[in-house]
């Protein structure tokens, strides 16, 4: 592992070295300030939340400490920033942050306003309905409200394929589990992940409909930042190869849903 970690100590300090657009920030200015700046999500358990101790936890948080410990031997060099999916390409782009770790869907859109890292994981888009909804397809949406998230994959493909859906466009996840509970949508299009999940701790809700828009995850970096997308790569890679990722998932799910997700890392690392 010590042999690893030099790798990764030479990789990054070659990498620093690289020729970027002057209002980019490269590897070494990572370096010299001393810690890595990582916009999150706050409100997306077990991927990343604040727990009660107002700490960041889950799957994503361990896979940016471990980056962290890459580049500095020390898994707490590392600030993180509450995100949404609204506000965290602005937030990178205006250089508030310096990478985005928070359920990343790569699509053409956002492929021309940031750079990704390569995918490490993927998924798709379901509904999430009261028990009873009588919703059983995205068709059955066909002019009615939905709830999404402003900026989310599933408000995009959403208007693609039922335009005549009504979408009511809130900005956290927390809002919108409580416009869904108050009547203000008959669902809530969203990523598989965070429905499996609301569905499983609010058993007044039910997953609805078929699968649709399948998209990876990526990492996002500042356009032109290619040391940091180069670092962050090869970092995922060995997160892989080390077993570490798949471990990671494992503390935080378990189940049929465990063997899924473990199911799409192969893919996406094999791909």
């Amino acid at each position: 592992m010590k042999r690893i970690l030099v790798v990764i100590g030479l990789l990054a300090l070659s990498f620093s070295l690289v020729s970027t657009q002057t209002e980019a920030k490269n590897l070494e200015d990572i370096i010299k300030a001393g810690k890595i700046v990582i916009g999150v999500k706050a409100d997306y358990p077990p991927w990343a939340a604040i727990n009660e101790k107002s700490d960041f936890e889950g799957w994503e948080i361990d896979l940016c400490r471990k980056l962290a410990y890459y580049l500095f031997a020390d898994d707490s060099k590392v600030q993180f920033v509450a995100v949404t999916t609204e506000n965290r390409i602005k937030l990178l782009n205006s250089g508030k942050i310096d990478i985005i770790w928070a359920t990343v869907g790569q699509t053409p859109q956002r492929d021309q306003e940031v750079d990704f890292s390569i995918p490490y994981f993927e998924s798709g888009v379901r509904l999430l309905a009261k028990k009873g909804s009588g919703i059983s397809s995205i068709y059955d949406l066909n002019g009615k409200n939905v709830i999404t998230i402003k900026g989310t994959t599933g408000a995009q493909a959403l208007a693609e394929l039922v335009p005549k859906a009504k979408q009511i466009k809130l900005s956290t996840t927390h809002e919108a589990i409580q416009a869904l509970r108050n009547d203000q949508g008959v669902a809530f299009a969203q990523d598989d992940l965070l429905v499996f999940t609301m569905a499983l701790y609010n058993p007044e809700f039910e997953v609805v409909g078929e699968h649709f828009n399948t998209t990876p995850w990526g990492v996002a970096v500042r356009k032109g930042e290619e040391d940091v997308k180069a670092f962050i790569n090869v970092s995922l890679r060995l997160m892989y190869e080390t077993g570490f990722i798949q471990d990671s998932l494992k503390k935080w799910w378990g189940g049929w849903v465990l063997d899924e997700y473990l199911r799409r890392i192969e893919k996406v690392f094999q791909e």
